[in-house]
């Protein structure tokens, strides 16, 4: 019994010191630096856009404060590790495409854009859904695994009880990604039926109803 306790300590230390390793990021000075640099960069692409005029103008704009957004994101996952800042980065990434391609239909009319408004939501809606599948799974494995690493020391049956939650939850997260992913392209194909009219926009309504299992 005391070799198993110690055994146990041991494993617990070890998962202790992994979580301090994996948290460690750059230093505050490097942080400093990187944000001085996104606002320069930022200050610079600015100055680009204002010299545009119009849409052009409203494009430039949307890319040169997305791609600060993004910046800023990244730098924090770097500065401060874990699964929620990287999803948080890749979250800005979603919606700094979206604002971009948003911003990108205005130079269309009619339903040619109204489609392109919802195609541009709905990758943004996939992206977005994807990441948290993403974090979902990973916040998952990390469980199994130091459940894993504490059942090896006293029972084998809890570590094949870990991997199997651990799978399910990994599986929930997909399904729930799927079904924003499938409800955006809905959102699209019905858009493009606007196109249509009377009969040909029923059908065309139906047919998608009927794809995407309305």
């Amino acid at each position: 019994m005391k070799k198993l306790s110690i055994n146990v300590i041991a494993i617990a230390l070890g998962l202790a010191f992994s979580a301090v390793a994996m948290a460690e990021g750059i230093s505050k000075t490097d942080y400093q630096a990187g944000k001085d640099k996104i606002a320069a960069e930022y200050k610079s692409t600015k100055a680009g856009c204002d010299a545009l005029s119009g849409n052009k103008s409203d494009i430039c704009m949307a890319d040169a404060k997305g791609k600060e957004k993004v910046a800023l994101a990244e730098l924090e996952a770097s500065y401060k590790p874990s699964r929620e800042a990287r999803y948080e980065a890749r979250v800005a990434k979603a919606e700094a495409d979206y604002a971009v391609a948003n911003e990108r239909c205005d130079d269309l009319a009619g339903n040619t854009k109204d489609v392109c408004v919802k195609q541009a939501k709905a990758a943004e809606v996939t992206a977005k859904a994807d990441a948290k599948a993403q974090m979902k799974t990973g916040d998952a494995n990390a469980t199994a695994n130091e459940k894993t690493s504490e059942a090896n020391a006293v029972a084998n049956e809890k570590s094949a009880d870990a991997r199997i939650k651990a799978s399910s939850q990994s599986a929930d997260a997909r399904k729930d990604a799927t079904a924003d992913k499938r409800e955006a392209e809905y959102t699209v194909a019905k858009e493009k039926c606007d196109a249509s009219a009377g009969g040909a926009k029923d059908e065309c309504l139906a047919q998608a109803k009927v794809q995407f299992g309305k």
